[in-house]
This record gives C-alpha cells, sequence and structure tokens, in this order.
C-alpha cells in the first residue's frame, strides 16, 4: 500500500512540469505575436498586400557622333525636364487634381511669345474641353441622362452620351486658367503606368524646375530632373545622311510599333526614323536604367529599386572629314549658282548638283554633297540623301564598263580600231559622237570619249560584227546581250545595291525593252538611270584594280567610357574593309581602261583636260553628258544631265569622286559644272591634305624643340 500511494503522489508533479513547459511556450508565442501585430505589424502587412512585381525601364541619353578626325558632330544638349511616373490604377480625377496642383509652378507655353501661347490654347479639342468639364461636375453631368439610360446603357454608352449633351454655353465657363491645366493633364493623360512620361522639357525655366522639385511631396508621381535633344553642331550640314530621331510625343513610328515593342521600347522611346540615327539604332539606343517597382493590391507602390544600371548609348565615329565636307558643299554652292545665273532661262529646270566622294581602296565615305536650289525660297538647301536615292542617266562615264564588257565578252581587244561616223539603222535616227572621230582605238574612245565605238561594241555583243554597219541596215541581234551587258556592270556596282550602311539605296531604273537600239544607248549611259554613289562605286573599283568594297559611313564604335565628357572612350568595333567581288576581267584590261581615264583628263584632246592637265595630284577619271526631258504642259523640252566620275593619284589613288548634275539647258557655252565641282573637291582635298601635313610636321618639329630645351 505504501508503494502505491508512491506512485500517486508523483504523477502531478510530472503533469506540473509539463504544463509549465506548455505555459512558457504559449507565452514566448504570445509575446511574438505581439511584436509582430504591434511593432511590424504595418511592414508586415504591406508584404502581405504585395502583389506584383513591375519593372520599368527609363531611357538613357543617346550615343554621340563624331568624324573621322574626333569632332563632335551630333551631341546630346541637357535641359530641364518635369516628367511624370502614375502608380497602377490612377483615376482620372487623380490626374485632374494633380494637374490643377502642377498647374501653379509651371507654364505650357512661352508666356513671353502671343503666338505660341495662342496656338497652344487653340490645339485643345472640343471633346478634351468636354472631358475637364465632366470632371469638374460629374454629379451635374450623370443628371443629363435620362430615366431608363442608366440601366440600359453601358458605361461608355453612358459617358459618350453626357459628353455630346454638354452645351457651348457650359463649355464657355472653362477660362484661361482651366485650360491651361487640360494642357497638362492632356501630357498626364499619355503616361503608362510606371513609365515616366515628360510633361515638358521645352522652355523649362530654372525658377519652375526649382518650385517642382520643392513640391515634389504634394505632387505624387511628378519628377523634377533632366532631360536632352540632339544637338547638331554643324548644323544643317550633312544633316540629310545623319537622320533624325522621334520626338518623346510621337514615339515610336507607328509602321514599326511591333518591331520595337518586341525589342523592349516603351511607346513614347524617342528612336532614329531615319538616316544613321536609324541605320545604329541598336548602339546609339544604350541600355536603359531597369527599376523594379513593387505594388500592393491597390496599385500603390511600395518599394523601388534599381536592377540593372542603365547606360548611355555607344558613340559612332564616322569615316566622313567634316572639314572638308563643308568645304565640297561650298563648292557645289558655288558652281550651282555660277551655272544658274549664266543661263537663267536656259537652266530654268536645274535645281539640284550631287557629289559623292570616298577612299577608294577602304570604301570610307568622306564626303556627300546634295544641293538644292529652292527658287522660291532662292536659297539652297542640304539634301544629300538624294546621292542614294536619286537615279540619273550617267552618260559617257559609263564608258569604261562598255569596254571592259567588250573586252571580256571577247568582241574586242586591247587596240581594236573602229571608224567613227554617225550610224543609221533602220527604224530609227542617225546617232553618233559630238562630232566626227575618225578612226579610233579603245583609248582613243575613253581619252575623247567616243559613242560610235561603244556602238559597234554592242553591236558584236548582240551578234553583228560588220564593219563598218552598213548605211540604214536592219540589226542581227541576240537579245541575250541585254543581260550579258548588264550582268558585266553589275560587277562594278551599276544598276545594284552598293551594299552600304544606310537605310534606304535606290538601284536605278531598268530598261524593259531589249531592242538593239537600246543597248547601243545603254552603253553610252543613256538607257537605264544610276545614283552617285552607284557611280562612285564602279569609279572606285576600276581604281582599285577590279575589287569592289563596300562604302561605309561607319570607321568605329565607342563605348561611352571616356574620362572626360568629350573624350571618347574604348573602341566596341571598327569597321573594317569589305570586298563585296573582284570583277571577272583580266587585270591587263583594267589597266587598259585605267590609262584610257588618265588620258581623258590629263592628254591633250582628252574631254576633261582643259581642267584637270598639269594638277599635281595625277587624276583620272571620265567625263559624261546624257540627254534628258522635262515635260511641261504636255510638251517635251530636252535637258541634259552632266556628270564626271574620277580618282587620283592614278598610280595610287586615295581619293574617288562621282559628280551628277542634272537637267541643264543644251546651250553653247554651258557653264562647265561636273568638271568644276570635280576640279574643286581635287583641289580642296589636296589642299587640305597638304595644310594638316605642314601642321602635323611644325607640332612635331616643336615638340622637338621643348624636349631639346629640357635636355
Amino acid at each position: 500500500m505504501i508503494k502505491k500511494k508512491k506512485k500517486k503522489a508523483q504523477l502531478p508533479f510530472r503533469l506540473n512540469i509539463l504544463f509549465f513547459i506548455v505555459f512558457l511556450m504559449f507565452s514566448v508565442l504570445i509575446i511574438q505575436l505581439g511584436v509582430v501585430q504591434i511593432l511590424n505589424g504595418e511592414k508586415y502587412e504591406e508584404e502581405i498586400n504585395k502583389t506584383v512585381k513591375d519593372t520599368t525601364k527609363i531611357p538613357v541619353p543617346r550615343g554621340k557622333i563624331y568624324d573621322r578626325n574626333h569632332d563632335l558632330v551630333v551631341d546630346n544638349k541637357p535641359l530641364y525636364s518635369i516628367t511624370y511616373t502614375p502608380p497602377k490604377g490612377v483615376q482620372a480625377k487623380d490626374k485632374l487634381e494633380l494637374a490643377q496642383k502642377l498647374s501653379n509652378y509651371i507654364t505650357m507655353y512661352d508666356t513671353t511669345d502671343k503666338k505660341d501661347k495662342k496656338a497652344k490654347l487653340k490645339s485643345i479639342s472640343e471633346r478634351q474641353r468636354k472631358e475637364y468639364w465632366y470632371l469638374l461636375h460629374e454629379e451635374e453631368a450623370v443628371a443629363k441622362l435620362k430615366d431608363g439610360e442608366l440601366e440600359k446603357l453601358s458605361n461608355a454608352e453612358q459617358y459618350k452620351t453626357i459628353l455630346k449633351r454638354i452645351t457651348d454655353e457650359e463649355l464657355a465657363e472653362i477660362t484661361e486658367k482651366d485650360e491651361h491645366i487640360i494642357l497638362i493633364k492632356r501630357e498626364l493623360d499619355k503616361a503608362y503606368s510606371l513609365t515616366p512620361q515628360i510633361v515638358k522639357n521645352e522652355n523649362v525655366t530654372s525658377e519652375e524646375y526649382a518650385k517642382v522639385a520643392e513640391h515634389l511631396d504634394e505632387l505624387p508621381g511628378i519628377n523634377a530632373t533632366t532631360d536632352w535633344n540632339r544637338e547638331y553642331l554643324y548644323d544643317e550640314t550633312f544633316k540629310n545622311i545623319l537622320g533624325n530621331i522621334s520626338t518623346e510625343k510621337i514615339g515610336l513610328p507607328a509602321e514599326k510599333l511591333q518591331y520595337y515593342l518586341a525589342k523592349g521600347y516603351s511607346r513614347n522611346d524617342r528612336v532614329g526614323t531615319s538616316g544613321l540615327e536609324e541605320q545604329y539604332e541598336d548602339v546609339l539606343r544604350g541600355r536603359k536604367e531597369q527599376i523594379q517597382y513593387s505594388t500592393n493590391k491597390n496599385g500603390k507602390i511600395v518599394d523601388t529599386k534599381t536592377v540593372v544600371k542603365g547606360e548611355r548609348g555607344k558613340d559612332l565615329v564616322l569615316t566622313v572629314d567634316m572639314e572638308f565636307q563643308e568645304k565640297v558643299d561650298e563648292v557645289v554652292r558655288k558652281e550651282l549658282k555660277t551655272a544658274i545665273n549664266k543661263f537663267p532661262y536656259q537652266n530654268r529646270f536645274l535645281e539640284d548638283a550631287l557629289a559623292v566622294v570616298l577612299n577608294p581602296q577602304t570604301g570610307e565615305i568622306l564626303a556627300v554633297s546634295g544641293q538644292h536650289y529652292d527658287r522660291d525660297e532662292k536659297k539652297f538647301v542640304d539634301n544629300s540623301y538624294r546621292t542614294l536615292y536619286d537615279a540619273h542617266r550617267p552618260g559617257s562615264t559609263v564608258k569604261g564598263a562598255s569596254v571592259l564588257a567588250g573586252y571580256q565578252s571577247g568582241v574586242i581587244s586591247p587596240g581594236d580600231a573602229f571608224y567613227d561616223r554617225p550610224l543609221k539603222i533602220a527604224g530609227t535616227k542617225k546617232m553618233g559622237s559630238w562630232m566626227n572621230l575618225g578612226y579610233v582605238n579603245d583609248l582613243d574612245a575613253l581619252r575623247r570619249s567616243s559613242n560610235v565605238y561603244m556602238f559597234y561594241i554592242a553591236l558584236r555583243m548582240g551578234g553583228d560584227y560588220r564593219n563598218p554597219f552598213p548605211n540604214n541596215a536592219s540589226v542581227k541581234f541576240n537579245n541575250s546581250a541585254f543581260q550579258e551587258m548588264r550582268n558585266y556592270f553589275y560587277q562594278f556596282g551599276l544598276g545594284v545595291k552598293t551594299g552600304i550602311d544606310f537605310p534606304f539605296e535606290s538601284t536605278g531604273y531598268v530598261g524593259q525593252t531589249p531592242q538593239a537600239g537600246n543597248l547601243l544607248h545603254f552603253a553610252i549611259g543613256q538607257y537605264d538611270t544610276y545614283t552617285p554613289m552607284q557611280l562612285a562605286q564602279y569609279v572606285a573599283t576600276i581604281a582599285n584594280d577590279g575589287y569592289r568594297v563596300r562604302p561605309h559611313f561607319l570607321k568605329e564604335i565607342r563605348n561611352p567610357d571616356g574620362n572626360a565628357e568629350d573624350e571618347l572612350g574604348t573602341i566596341y568595333r571598327s569597321k573594317n574593309t569589305e570586298v563585296l567581288n573582284r570583277v571577272e576581267m583580266d587585270s591587263s584590261y583594267i589597266k587598259r581602261v585605267q590609262e584610257g581615264f588618265r588620258q581623258a583628263l590629263q592628254s591633250p584632246g582628252g574631254t576633261g583636260y582643259s581642267y584637270f592637265a598639269n594638277k599635281d595630284y595625277k587624276p583620272a577619271g571620265k567625263t559624261g553628258t546624257a540627254e534628258n526631258e522635262v515635260f511641261v504642259n504636255g510638251n517635251k523640252i530636252y535637258t541634259e544631265n552632266l556628270s564626271l566620275i574620277g580618282y587620283a593619284p592614278y598610280d595610287e589613288p586615295e581619293i574617288a569622286f562621282a559628280v551628277i548634275v542634272p537637267y541643264l539647258g543644251s546651250v553653247r557655252g554651258q557653264h562647265p559644272i561636273q568638271h568644276k565641282i570635280g576640279e574643286g573637291i581635287l583641289d580642296t582635298y589636296f589642299e587640305l591634305k597638304k595644310e594638316r601635313d605642314q601642321g602635323e610636321e611644325k607640332a612635331k618639329d616643336t615638340k622637338e624643340e621643348e624636349t631639346d630645351s629640357d635636355e
């Protein structure tokens, strides 16, 4: 009995220990719960309420653009900017209230310019005014619905009906101050959730910037920051080639919207829309800064953090020499103006002069000039893009390709001669050279520009070997000769894309009638049309011993990591010389045509001898004249295209060029504009080279003198 009593006494003691332990555990749990609810309750409630994490990409400044000498061409001009980043679920009334507050600190028009103010206020549409009135008088607006319309109509239909019933008298209640608020709200309405939208970045004064920055706490989503605008340091010079970018108001171009959205752009991003800005958009755009927003179930932003640091776009170094470019433009404008003033009536259709200059060995574009004379404004306009877009009949400049086609097809051999006198094919008019030249061989034909020699090449390629060709006879002609000759031309870049790094280039017009007479015209540059860029590649290929290289504007891409603001960073990528093809012709044939081109500019009797004889830089090239038609009131008026291609020095070429001036009047004593432009280009290039060489030599001597002095 005693042992049993002892066992009963031990049981409550153990239970007490167990209860005590349980009590301690509950106490700890209660204390922890109190800490969570009382001290960290709000924090954990926000964590619980977090529902979405969104990443927003913030645009960065575009890369800069430099010329080959590292002179800055395109920069980013900093400016004050007021932006709005709306949270999720923001309502129209919230934006209205924000616009009302913001109107106290900024003005959406130039207060000193009455025209600007009037234009901005006039831009407010009737619908925008009605929507504004609706927000201010919501109860009164809803009362405009008739009995039963609340039940029958959808929300959208109700809203549309109310807007229709707002009267002109009610809209007249809107004051000028209200209109200013509408202008601000209009910009706020363009913003997408968690994506910055520029409210104002033009003419933001330091006072406006400071006021907004001071009151950010009462302006949810508004930020006072800095923005940029593209600044072109050479004004309109080369601007056509540099291209444009869209504004933040336009954003992504509609025709490429899906393309850019798929690449991670936002709808209001600025992108290149033409020229090199478009061509190199991928490297100029930079790396956007990515900010992650955490929002609760109400759309309120509860946390932000930068997940990817932004970096401005990479810089472009172009092949173009801007000092040389400006001088070439001056030459082209001067000669165009002289030609117009010399024969104002005969040259009434003359408006453009086009020129391309490149390095034939590397394909680097040194300058492109397209000068247009606006007769209404009586001023010159830079249209350099037309050197790639506009195709014209080139005239005799293509005779080098015609002779090479004759060599390679085997219908002529170097030294072959023909008697130059007009040919008469049955059913056509007589065709001849600019004068009867007598017996001419292949070199004479290039030097003196014989049309008849090219006619015989074309006839033979078509299968007709009669020499001399009988007067008024029909031609024995194989239509395949047209394609055969074109294939030879293609090897030089005539009639095909040059491959230049630009969004668009024309390949010219291809005639559709493969008849014998047309092939004769084709052989002298009177049928198919070519751009100045194609002609430049063609002459560069001849200068470069038959190697056709891709012309290009880009020299290097640089990282934006320079130590100073105006210092270039490390090289990201270089553009190397790219050989597109080697013409399938014997090297001796190329040498033969090179000699013919040399004689055309340097030997007596050459069509360019009067302008290029005895030049120290030893040029070679080919002149050209082509007939062109202008139709006025149904009447055909004949004009001429004057052209010139060339390179120098002929034995070690470092510069090649092509010039086309269309629609000149055919008059005696016409201003030799193509020759003067070509001469001006070559003179300018070698004079500038000499000046720079002398400057470098002087700088070197000065440095050596300073070193000797230090020693």
